[in-house]
Parts: structure tokens; sequence; C-alpha cells
């Protein structure tokens, strides 16, 4: 069962959290995911096999925690990773941010950098509200956002509606990591599949380019999709964790 932490925003959010050896990981989730997908359940396990600390958790509006999804935006997501690895860590972590996570693990590292081993980004997507979601939209779409405050959208993957606010666009816009210098100094390593219908790779080549890191770099495996979850993409993750720690 899931434990939770009560947060000074006033938000509860639900974890799991294994016990091990430093540096611990941390598993920072995508756009409306939740702890319970594939990626956390298995780095999950390879860290209990390695015997290494590991905490997984959802955000506020997502999974089990408190709030309502509409209702959160990119720097509450952070608040909440903060308070997350705060609270509930000890030492230097690994962050490992799948999509949305790769944002929310990058704006962890620039806040809190001596809490920082390493970090891992799978289908990293740093600025997706502003670059890709925002232009991704209609006119009429935007319009809405605009005058109207949101607007509604089916998801790809699961046919789910849900609602894109204007928060989520402002507050989007005041989180950017990409435009400004983003020193990041521990190693970084980033995963990506060429056939990403979410993330376009020219996301990881960007970031790559325009982080400061001593030792970062970028995989990219043919033929993988956004989820990145086959058995020989999970095995990369957990490589990826070993050559950062």
């Amino acid at each position: 069962m899931a434990e939770f932490l009560d947060t000074a925003q006033g938000r509860r959010l639900a974890y799991h959290r294994t016990p091990g050896r430093g540096p611990g990981i941390i598993f920072c989730g995508g756009f409306m995911s939740d702890m319970t997908g594939t990626k956390a359940i298995w780095l999950e396990d390879w860290a209990r096999q390695q015997g290494r600390a590991f905490l997984r958790f959802d955000y506020s509006g997502h999974g089990e925690s408190s709030g309502a999804f509409e209702e959160g935006c990119i720097g509450d997501w952070a608040e909440d990773a903060m308070a997350a690895l705060t609270a509930l860590t000890e030492g230097p972590q690994v962050l490992v941010g799948s999509s949305m996570g790769g944002w929310i693990a990058l704006l962890l590292a620039r806040r809190a950098p001596e809490r920082v081993k390493g970090l891992v980004g799978i289908a990293a997507a740093p600025d997706f509200t502003e670059d890709s979601m925002w232009p991704d939209l209609s006119a009429a779409q935007q319009r809405e956002v605009q005058e109207q405050g949101q607007t509604a959208m089916i998801s790809a993957y699961d046919d789910r509606p849900f609602v894109l606010t204007r928060r989520l666009f402002e507050d989007g816009r005041a989180q950017l990591v990409l435009r400004d210098p983003l020193p990041l100094p521990f190693p970084v390593r980033l995963v990506q599949g060429t056939k990403d219908e979410a993330v376009a790779t020219d996301v990881p080549l960007r970031l790559l380019a325009h982080a400061e890191s001593p030792d970062m770099r970028l995989t990219l495996v043919k033929g993988a999709d956004h989820r990145f979850s086959a058995p020989e993409c999970l095995e990369l993750i957990g490589q990826a964790i070993g050559e950062v720690s």
C-alpha cells in the first residue's frame, strides 16, 4: 500500500519507498502518468536487486495523490518532486525522469544540484508545454484557452478526455529550462527511441547541445517508441543509472 506525504503547499502525495544503500534513485513520471507504470515498477525491482534505495511517487492530481489533474501545472509538480526529495530521501540521488518527468528532474537539478548524483532522462520533454503542446493546438483551441481558460483534449494513449488550462501554459513559460544557461554539474544520460510519437529526436539533441555537463551522453534506440518499455529499453535504463551512480 502507498504511504502519503503532506506537503507545505497543502497537497497529499502518494509514494512507495524501498530502503537500500545510496545514492538513492527517484523516479519522476510523465504527464498524466502515475507511479504504477511499467518503467516505475521495473526500476523498483531493479533497485531492490541492486540493494539501492528507490522512491516512486504520484504528483498531485495524478494517481493516488490529492487534487484534480486540471488544477495542476509544471511548477506545482516540480514542488511536489522537491518535497519528495527533501522529506523522503537522504544524501545525493539519481533522478530518473520519464517524458515530463525529465523536465521535472531538470528543475530539481537546477534548484538543488547538491542533492543530485546523476540524472537519466527517458524521452525527456523539457519545455514541452511551450515548444510542442501549444503549437500543436489549433487556432480555435488556443483562442479557447486564452478566452475561456481551458480546452478539452483526448489522450492519444487511452482515449481519456483531459483538460489543458491557461494556467498550465502560463506557468510552463515560467519553468522553461532551454532558454537560459543550464548547468548540470554531474553525469547525465539521455535515452530516446527513434519512433517516439510524442517527443521528437531534436528535443534530446537540443538539450545535449544546451546543457553544461562534465559527462553527458545521448543514446538513440532505433524503432523504440515513447513508452520505452521493451525489455532491451528497460535494461538500457538500468545501465544508464549504473553509469551516473
